[in-house]
């Protein structure tokens, strides 16, 4: 371990890391002494950076844990003349109380802790103030602040889309007048994303043969996907009568459920089954439960995030790193354009949305002429399950 000239960055690894010891007035607050925070880079210049917006947001976190032991009158605003008002809005995590009384009864768990882990980001980095009282600076310094944290852009702004959600809402909901903090943010352009690689060909096969072998509720899962480009909260919250194998073309029916959210409108739909995933589904069918993957629905909550971390660290062993479950449906579409299929039908297959007016005219494709193109993309090489059933 090495020190910077920074007093508070000191380098690990080769990666600095942000630590402050926690004044004695305020540890009461806090489990250890110290606040300890990787700002996940090797430049120092960067590093300097980060832990100067992080120590000045500390210091304002500080500063308003102090003034709440005070008999002062620490959060009045000053409205027109009068000094002595109140702002009686709503605090940032009552807000988010609020919010998801009145936007959660038919979203998943998921959205719930999204909602209130990106209000306590908020208390946590500005305090848990009055909602009208965070001003555009204060949503610079969050920008920072979570930027400090090690997020990358595309995370950060829809941490941003949320707050701006909870606060819009409930101002709207109890006719606070003046203006969200939050609206008009400036996002910097940083090349922090991570593409996700669609899967080789060959990689392909051999994922779907491992999970023939595997032959597996966690394996039936990822063999649905791979040959139908479900998202993967999708599949996983499928009911078992969702799966129709006695039609026919046997397809899948993805519709929305209270356990289970759709990303659009568009995203219901009828699949067909083909190649391993109709292995999978004839699979399915033959066990008890009345959903298609009870280790991860039950009827009440539907958890895609602990599937996805299972998936994507056993295809590590499968197929070596760089590739995750949503590279399957990068791979679904890479195969549909290698057969010349038109990219509507694509977008009708994947559940993605197509652009222009006319498209949202009409019943959109049956699932027969889905299913022409897609028994093309069963017979460029891809393994073939029939063969390979182990209970027949």
């Amino acid at each position: 371990m090495t020190y910077n000239q920074s007093s508070y960055i000191r380098v690990r690894f080769g990666i600095y890391h942000f630590i402050r010891r926690v004044p004695a007035d305020v540890k009461q607050h806090y489990r250890s002494d110290r606040v300890t925070i990787s700002l996940r880079t090797k430049s120092a210049k960067a590093a300097i950076r980060s832990a100067q917006s992080i120590s000045q947001r500390l210091d304002d976190y500080w500063h308003g844990l102090r003034l709440q032991k005070m008999d002062v009158p620490a959060l009045h605003l000053v409205i027109g003349d009068n000094d002595d008002a109140i702002d009686n809005s709503p605090t940032m995590m009552e807000a988010v109380d609020i919010y998801l009384r009145l936007k959660a009864n038919n979203d998943s768990q998921t959205f719930i802790r999204a909602a209130k882990r990106n209000g306590r980001y908020v208390s946590e980095a500005l305090g848990n103030r009055p909602i009208t009282s965070y001003s555009s600076s204060d949503a610079a310094a969050f920008r920072d602040y979570l930027f400090g944290k090690g997020l990358a852009l595309g995370s950060v702004k829809r941490i941003f889309g949320s707050v701006r959600s909870i606060i819009n809402l409930v101002m709207l909901e109890h006719g606070i007048e003046g203006t969200n903090g939050f609206a008009k943010t400036y996002m910097p352009e940083r090349d922090d994303s991570q593409d996700r690689q669609p899967i080789p060909q060959d990689k392909l096969i051999t994922l779907q043969q491992a999970c023939i072998r595997e032959d597996d509720e966690m394996r039936w899962l990822l063999a649905l996907i791979s040959d139908t480009g479900m998202r993967l909260s999708e599949a996983a919250g499928l009911h078992k009568y969702d799966i129709v194998l006695d039609a026919d073309i046997p397809h899948v029916i993805v519709q929305p459920y209270p356990w289970r959210r759709l990303k659009t409108k568009g995203s219901a739909r009828h699949i067909p089954l083909i190649g391993v995933s109709l292995w999978a589904a004839r699979r399915i069918q033959q066990h008890d439960s009345s959903y298609a993957f009870p280790r991860y629905c039950d009827g009440k909550i539907c958890n895609a995030n602990s599937a996805s971390a299972a998936l994507n660290k056993w295809m590590k062993t499968a197929i070596g790193n760089g590739y995750v479950m949503h590279g399957l449906r990068h791979s679904l579409r890479d195969r549909l354009r290698a057969v010349e299929c038109p990219s509507d039908i694509i977008d009708a297959v994947g559940g993605w949305t197509t652009t222009g007016i006319g498209h949202a005219y009409g019943k959109g494709y049956t699932v027969e002429i889905m299913a022409k193109w897609m028994g093309k993309i069963e017979s460029c090489g891809l393994v073939k399950p029939t063969k390979c059933f182990k209970h027949g």
